[in-house]
């Protein structure tokens, strides 16, 4: 029976929500427009720093404290880089009248839980009191991205290389369509087209794109360097997709949390 009970009450914990956003809002408190606002200040910040910041809004973390809600969403959440952890959750519970403010590990130095509690205090909750909660959600990021700015951090690396991988592919493709020829010319097709791949998977890992995708794309070059302009004419007469369902989901990077942070009410 004990078991049972204790099977029950976890079914009964309040769900934590799929990340999608930077801002997930489930109580509709924000407008569109100020959720845009503070997905957009949000998004800037981690352009900038590589630090990654969530705010979720939600009805109630009961039965649990919101303590012990947010380290499960922080945990499942993953915001902040892979061992860098520089990650932080800003959670509201509406109808309980609670926040909190959740410290990944490696911003536990720039955000101790004594600054995070007067951020909560000082800018939170007299906003909140007030009945704005944009403007005390939004103070209280601003707050937060200038702790985190001081912080000596390493430089942001885009997530998942889709952005940068965007910018780079097309620049990559015609110099590696030129190059190729030339070594194809001068050194025939087999070996022109080793000397090509090798040198367009050199470049891509220069540039910051992931071994694994760096080494794909010189075998590409070497495809395409063996196939000739004869060849990728035809390849060019198939239809071609992807890229332009470009999706504004947003997903953490795998930071850590342990606890660091601090609660309040209003």
């Amino acid at each position: 029976m004990m078991l049972l009970a204790s099977f029950n009450v976890h079914a009964e914990l309040a769900p934590i929500p799929v990340l999608q956003h930077r801002v997930t809002d489930l109580t509709q408190t924000l407008s569109a427009q100020q959720q845009s606002a503070l997905e957009q200040k949000i998004a800037a910040f981690e352009q900038e720093k590589g630090s990654q910041i969530a705010v979720l809004i939600i009805p109630t973390t009961q039965p649990e404290a919101i303590e012990q809600y947010s380290i499960r969403v922080a945990e499942a959440w993953k915001i902040g880089r892979e061992k860098e952890d520089d990650g932080v959750l800003l959670l509201v519970a509406k109808d309980d009248h609670k926040m909190r403010i959740e410290v990944g590990y490696g911003l536990e130095g720039a955000i101790p839980d004594l600054i995070a509690k007067r951020v909560i205090t000082e800018i939170m909750a007299p906003s909140f009191k007030q009945g704005d909660f944009y403007g005390g959600i939004s103070k209280a990021v601003d707050a937060l991205i200038g702790l985190i700015a001081g912080e000596q951090l390493p430089a942001p690396v885009n997530q998942n290389g889709q952005n940068s991988f965007g910018d780079l592919l097309p620049l990559l493709l015609v110099g590696g369509l030129i190059l190729g020829s030339i070594l194809r010319a001068v050194f025939g097709d087999f070996f022109g087209g080793i000397l090509n791949g090798g040198v367009v998977a050199a470049l891509a890992w220069f540039f910051g794109v992931a071994l694994l995708i760096a080494l794909i794309l010189g075998i590409v070059a070497f495809i395409l360097t063996l196939i000739g302009p004869s060849g990728l004419g035809q390849l060019g007469s198939g239809s071609y997709s992807g890229g332009g369902g470009h999706s504004d989901s947003w997903s953490g990077g795998g930071g850590d949390f342990g606890g660091g942070g601090a609660s309040g009410d209003w």
